[in-house]
């Protein structure tokens, strides 16, 4: 009879405070990661349910947009953070599709979780997802029903927007698509590939409804000018991160004075030297300055005597997408600039939108075009739903000069690579073809989704669209989630809902990496947070009176 040896739990192996979770360390990283993708999986699609998220900083966001839920949520579990990751990843490649990443990742393993409990390891798992997803990456190329080949056409490049966009702000998608479209021709380049997004801005102004935002060709800055100067032709810009102010001394000083006379010349001095910085300003041609901080009584009484404009913006990110737009260095020291330092703009224009008076810099040439949609809305919080509306088209864009392909949308693409995949795990013999049949399921999470999310009978749609899918090869039926009738399918690649091919290949890719990694932890072994006592809170309202 052998001797029975018993295990011991790590005698003293690391230091105190380590803990080592062996026990089915799989299984509990799929829960955390299902309880996540749950949570985004009905926020997906034009009729996706909002969250109301309230952030560390109590700061509320009422959105339905993944990127923006995931980033506010604090996710601590260590497998959740993995998928978190894949999904800023896709947001910084792509800028959409977040939430398909960590949907499909959610349910791959939710598929992989079954796999585990029939007695696979996960190693074949791995290998069998390994060879779905490259065999997935391979069909998606052969779906392509769409490709733009001019990226300054309107109308072609409506087709990719539409569809971006209304997944984020359904029923306004025509008009967002219209503002973004116009915006990203009025700055396209001669070559497409080198199309900036940080060239398009949005300036959200409270009031009025959304039919009456619009792009204005330029920057916009949502405050008027501060000296009595309000436009600018062919101007001369300085651009200075410091503030216009007599300067402070570092340490507190003591000055004696005699008499009135010398108190009187005390303060003569400074003046002095402020009109002499500002004098030196006007003779080098400068005829608008531009602040990053604060500005001086006495500094913006000479800025106007020499008829000079004065613009604050305090964004420092504003501040560098100015001097990029006029050509400009910023100064953090207050002096004449010189000829490289100095900025030019055509226009420089105070103009009235609804009732907020807004400053324009306006560039005529090709190179330093920028353009500003200017959203209106009744709510901060519907603003700022709009401009990630907006974010995501401009992305897609972007997407759309690197790669034109486009696939069918409305889960049509998603049910056809299902169809596909499970015909080549039927013929793969041995045992990966548990793993491809399981990751082509997989993929009906969003038909599936979306249909749920309009209200409609999930079960019976997607009998109609296997249906549909097995007696043709196109692969563009898709859910209908406007349809009363019972038959909730339709074309969409007649009705114009187009998915972005580079968008949904990274999104594949990412998914399944994330969802690799995952099932290859057997272990979870975390140390004891550092750190000694806490210091001590300060008072919150300590400026208060």
């Amino acid at each position: 009879m052998a001797l029975r040896v018993p295990k011991s739990s790590y005698p003293q192996l690391f230091k105190d405070g380590y803990k080592v979770r062996v026990d089915e360390a799989v299984l509990k990283n799929i829960q955390a990661i299902h309880e996540l993708s749950e949570i985004v999986r009905t926020s997906f699609g034009p009729n996706g349910r909002n969250k109301m998220v309230i952030n560390h900083l109590e700061k509320l966001f009422v959105t339905n947009d993944a990127a923006t839920i995931i980033r506010e949520l604090e996710v601590v579990h260590p497998a959740a953070k993995l998928l978190v990751m894949a999904s800023h990843q896709q947001e910084q490649e792509v800028g959409d599709a977040t939430n398909f990443v960590i949907i499909f990742a959610g349910e791959l393993l939710q598929k992989a979780e079954y796999l585990l409990r029939m007695g696979l390891h996960p190693s074949e798992i791995v290998q069998g997802y390994e060879l779905a997803r490259d065999k997935v990456l391979e069909i998606l190329e052969e779906l392509c029903v769409e490709t733009i080949k001019d990226q300054k056409s309107k109308p072609e490049l409506l087709k990719a927007v539409k569809s971006a966009i209304a997944s984020k702000q359904y029923g306004n998608e025509d008009l967002l698509a219209d503002l973004v479209v116009d915006s990203a021709l009025s700055i396209m380049p001669k070559n497409p590939a080198n199309f900036n997004v940080d060239n398009i801005r949005v300036v959200k102004i409270m009031g009025s409804s959304i039919y009456e935002s619009k792009v204005v060709n330029g920057m916009v800055f949502g405050r008027e000018p501060e000296g009595v100067v309000h436009k600018a032709h062919k101007a001369k810009i300085g651009i200075f991160t410091c503030s216009l102010d007599l300067s402070q001394t570092e340490t507190k000083g003591t000055v004696l004075l005699h008499s009135a006379q010398e108190m009187l010349n005390f303060t003569k001095g400074e003046e002095q030297h402020m009109e002499k910085v500002f004098k030196e300003l006007a003779e080098a041609g400068i005829n608008v300055v531009v602040t990053g901080s604060g500005l001086g009584e006495l500094a913006l009484h000479y800025l106007n005597r020499h008829n000079i404009m004065v613009v604050k913006v305090l964004s420092k990110f504003d501040l560098r997408r100015l001097c990029r737009v006029v050509g400009a260095t910023a100064l953090a020291r207050l002096g004449p600039p010189t000829a490289e330092e100095m900025g030019f703009c055509d226009i420089v224009e105070t103009v009235e939108i609804g009732g907020d008076r807004v400053t324009v810099f306006r560039q005529e040439n090709e190179i330093s075009r920028t353009a500003t949609i200017v959203v209106r809305g009744a709510t901060q919080n519907f603003l700022d739903d709009a401009e990630r509306a907006i974010d995501d088209g401009v992305n897609i864009v972007k997407a759309v000069t690197r790669d034109g392909r486009l696939v069918a949308g409305a889960g049509a693409t998603e049910m056809e690579l299902l169809k596909r995949l499970l015909s080549f795990g039927e013929k793969t013999p041995g045992i990966n073809q548990h793993s491809i049949k399981s990751y082509a399921e997989a993929f009906e999470v969003f038909p599936r989704t979306l249909a749920e999310n309009a209200g409609l009978d999930a079960t019976q749609i997607l009998s109609k669209l296997y249906a549909a899918h097995h007696q043709d090869d196109s692969g563009v039926i898709g859910v209908d989630i406007e349809s009363d009738t019972e038959n909730s399918t339709l074309d969409a690649f007649k009705a114009g809902i187009y998915d972005c091919f580079i968008a949904k290949s990274w999104a594949i890719k990412f998914a399944t990496d994330a969802a690799l990694t995952v099932l290859r932890v057997d272990q979870i072994i975390m140390s004891k947070p550092a750190g000694g006592p806490k210091p001590p809170q300060q008072n919150p309202n300590w400026d208060e009176d």
